[in-house]
């Protein structure tokens, strides 16, 4: 079976689950895109070249790629649909194969994290940064939708600026 090995990095994974669900529910193995459409994609951009995504619907041995699409034959701006969904799914399915061969390199390094590096410190510092914002988002939300004590606590402290100090 074909397979991206991304580590989780990317939604691939949850999409082609989503997708294999989808399609042994409602039988309809070939009509709705899965992983299998992924693998002809890309045999078709190897074969064709990228974005030439005319050319690989046209194809014959591609044929199973235009299979998800034909209920959407009679709208007015079918290709241009088509032609975006390739394109996209196509970015997706690139991201995850570039995030597998990192991963490869990596292993063949046999790297690891050293926690006492310094970027390690500074993904902990931006860890925290990033925490801190989201309750500052959510104090914010709750007390825009009236909620006193968090508008309390999302203004304690704040003092208006000084933009000059008295003399004297």
């Amino acid at each position: 079976m074909f397979n991206i090995a991304d580590g989780g990095f990317t939604e691939l994974h949850s999409l082609w689950q989503n997708e294999e669900r989808a399609a042994t529910v409602t039988g309809k193995t070939f009509e709705i895109w899965h992983r299998r459409h992924d693998f002809w994609l890309l045999m078709g951009i190897v074969t064709h070249g990228y974005a030439r995504w005319q050319d690989i619907q046209n194809d014959p041995h591609y044929a199973i790629l235009n299979e998800p699409f034909k209920g959407e034959m009679n709208r007015g701006n079918f290709l241009e649909i088509k032609n975006k969904f390739l394109a996209r799914r196509f970015k997706l399915l690139e991201q995850a194969l570039v995030i597998e061969e990192q991963l490869r390199r990596a292993a063949y390094l046999n790297m690891s994290e050293d926690p006492t590096h310094p970027s390690m410190a500074l993904n902990t510092r931006f860890a925290e940064v990033e925490c801190l914002a989201e309750s500052h988002q959510h104090l914010s939300k709750e007390s825009l939708a009236g909620n006193k004590p968090a508008n309390a606590v999302l203004h304690k402290g704040k003092e208006p600026p000084r933009f000059y100090e008295p003399v004297g």
